[in-house]
């Protein structure tokens, strides 16, 4: 009785551990565990401080002092030059057919009135500075002589007689 009794005993006071290799393996188990979960912890918390690549403030500034200050752009001065209608229908038609910010609507005599008195070069010289709510039409798709023929345009819908202007080197061949 006291045999098997001490036996009960015994096997009370053991644990999960019942070889040298189960006591290796849970060595070493408990050792590595731990260092894999303080890695992960490690790259969790600095991985929030992280930035992506080139979007850092020093990247950002770097980006902006070399950038571009301006560009060349090269136009084939040989082409045709368009005619007031042309450029109208292709920039000015947004506004001036609907009479949008203000513009004088295309063919509206009495908002055009008060312009044409103006005379083309005034017309020509608030088209390409801009006036108003217009921004400038300067240094755009089109040349100045272009947008003054648009502007021409415009104002003989409105009751002027502008005549349309002419390419320069056509106009120096007239006055020969």
């Amino acid at each position: 009785m006291s045999d098997n009794s001490h036996d009960q005993a015994h096997e009370a006071h053991t644990g999960p551990i019942k070889n040298a290799k189960q006591l290796v393996w849970a060595s070493i188990a408990s050792f590595v565990v731990p260092v894999f979960i303080i890695i992960g912890l490690v790259n969790y918390v600095t991985s929030a401080n992280k930035e992506a690549p080139g979007s850092t403030d020093t990247d950002k500034a770097v980006a902006v002092r070399i950038q571009k200050i301006g560009a060349v752009e090269v136009r084939d001065a040989n082409r045709p030059l368009k005619s007031g209608e042309e450029v109208y229908t292709a920039q000015c038609a947004a506004c001036h057919a609907s009479g949008a910010a203000g513009a004088p609507k295309l063919g509206d005599a009495g908002a055009w009135g008060p312009r044409i008195k103006q005379g083309l070069d005034g017309l020509t010289t608030s088209a390409l500075k801009g006036k108003g709510a217009m921004g400038a039409q300067g240094g755009g798709d089109f040349s100045d002589i272009e947008i003054s023929r648009a502007a021409a345009y415009m104002a003989n819908k409105g009751g002027a007689k502008f005549e349309e202007p002419k390419a320069p080197a056509a106009a120096e061949g007239e006055k020969k």
